[in-house]
């Protein structure tokens, strides 16, 4: 008997509503705000990308996001398990957002509810399109005919061996949110520096090193997946892009790696980073996620 169940993440998980409706994925919808209007994140339904770069630049523009709280998480979840389902949900990692303790809230008051039903809610440690790539995963297994409990074991054991890596040109939005002090972001930009960083495995947003000319940082993007690859150069798992408004530096990278990875699995994907995530990092941020051969440190 094949498992009745979804699969459910946050809409920072940075696709489209397109690749979930075809991959059979559920996501929760944050919030975010532009010069005090409400708007949800629905990867792109209410706003294209291009529209929320260009609100979001705008000088004096005030933004800040909202993150899904309890009783959404209750609204969001119970239709699912009145229809006799089970979920596993992947939350935006701890690092970055408190979401992942709203929804463990929200299924310790369902779960009173409805006992006969599985709900699991995992820390993804992961995020951005990174999320997206473990969903994809995930997808294919439940695909395949896996159980609901092996998936939640499998992604378990696995999530740190999904790889992030991250780099900036512009450093404006990391000076805004305090990610960077003023001073240093002059002199950062001054010096065209841009910061190369990774999510590290308490999944946190960690400064790696700071690389002179977006060229040169992208270009190390690349040699940061010829070192940590499944297999190296022989990697044959799957690979995806985000970026924010920097879609032509993004192809770049792509380009990069699929000339050097030659059994990659399908063409390198590039999706745009979403408008929660956005609003911290502005546009100039593209990142790059695949499969290690070890755990990320």
């Amino acid at each position: 008997m094949v498992d009745n169940y979804i699969l459910s993440t946050c809409s920072t998980c940075d696709m489209t509503n397109e690749f979930c409706e075809k991959r059979d994925i559920h996501y929760a919808k944050y919030h975010f705000f532009i010069n005090g209007t409400q708007y949800t994140d629905d990867m792109g339904k209410s706003m294209t990308s291009e529209e929320f770069y260009f609100k979001i630049t705008q000088k004096g523009a005030d933004i800040k996001t909202s993150q899904v709280n309890v009783g959404e998480f209750i609204e969001y979840f119970t239709p699912f398990l009145e229809s006799g389902k089970d979920i596993l949900h992947l939350s935006t990692s701890t690092g970055i957002s408190g979401v992942y303790n709203s929804a463990k809230i929200a299924r310790d008051e369902l779960s009173k509810r409805y006992p006969e039903r599985k709900i699991y809610v995992v820390d993804s440690l992961s995020g951005s399109s990174g999320l997206g790539l473990i969903m994809d995963k995930l997808a294919d297994m439940r695909d395949e005919g896996k159980k609901i409990d092996e998936l939640r074991d499998w992604i378990e054991e696995n999530k740190l061996k999904l790889h992030h890596w991250f780099c900036t040109y512009d450093l404006s939005f990391f000076i805004r949110g305090g990610r960077i002090s003023k001073a240093a972001g002059l002199v950062g930009s001054v010096l065209k520096i841009c910061p190369v960083l990774n999510v590290s495995a308490e999944g946190k947003l960690v400064p790696k090193m700071k690389i002179r000319t977006k060229q040169k940082a992208i270009a190390e993007l690349c040699n940061k997946m010829i070192e940590n690859a499944k297999n190296g150069l022989e990697y044959a798992g799957k690979c995806f892009i985000s970026q924010s408004d920097c879609f032509k530096e993004a192809r770049w990278l792509a380009d990069m790696i699929e000339e050097k990875f030659k059994k990659l699995k399908d063409r390198v994907q590039i999706y745009n980073i979403g408008t929660t995530i956005g609003i911290h990092t502005g546009p100039g941020t593209i990142a790059l996620f695949f499969w290690g051969e070890n755990a990320r440190t």
